[in-house]
């Protein structure tokens, strides 16, 4: 189960790594890769306002960069696991509601998330206490 959660570990990293930065470099007007050109009138208008704010688009890019980076390197895992489990709600959700083409990976991208995070679960036990102690307490 080791070698699983390490190759598992890698893989979503990697993903994230470059498509993050993929989407800073978008932000730079240089992207890895074009956007799909056959995007329905409804995701063309979320990525449009997201851009038109000028700093959306760079902020998640930076976020699974960072998040993906962390995991793939193997240091602060359970800080890359927490910064991109809202990326990957949002993920969800955008092809649930907006996109559906895409909605099985993004359910496989969901499905590799919790199995890291039941891999790491130990460090994210003083996150989920119900009462969370102070160093003054």
């Amino acid at each position: 189960m080791r070698v699983a959660s390490i190759v598992l570990r890698i893989l979503f990293g990697l993903m994230f790594t470059v498509f993050g930065l993929n989407g800073v470099l978008t932000a730079f007007g240089k992207p890895m890769f074009p956007p799909p050109p056959d995007l329905p009138e409804a995701a063309t208008a979320f990525f449009t306002a997201m851009a038109n704010t000028k700093y959306m688009l760079p902020l998640i890019g930076a976020t699974q960069f960072v998040g993906g980076l962390l995991v793939l390197v193997g240091r602060f895992v359970p800080l890359g696991l927490a910064l991109l489990a809202p990326v990957i709600v949002n993920i969800v959700l955008y092809h649930h509601f907006v996109d559906t083409n895409g909605m099985a990976m993004a359910y496989v991208v969901l499905v590799m998330e919790l199995v890291l995070a039941w891999a790491y679960a130990p460090a994210f036990r003083g996150m989920l206490a119900a009462r969370g102690q102070t160093r003054f307490d």
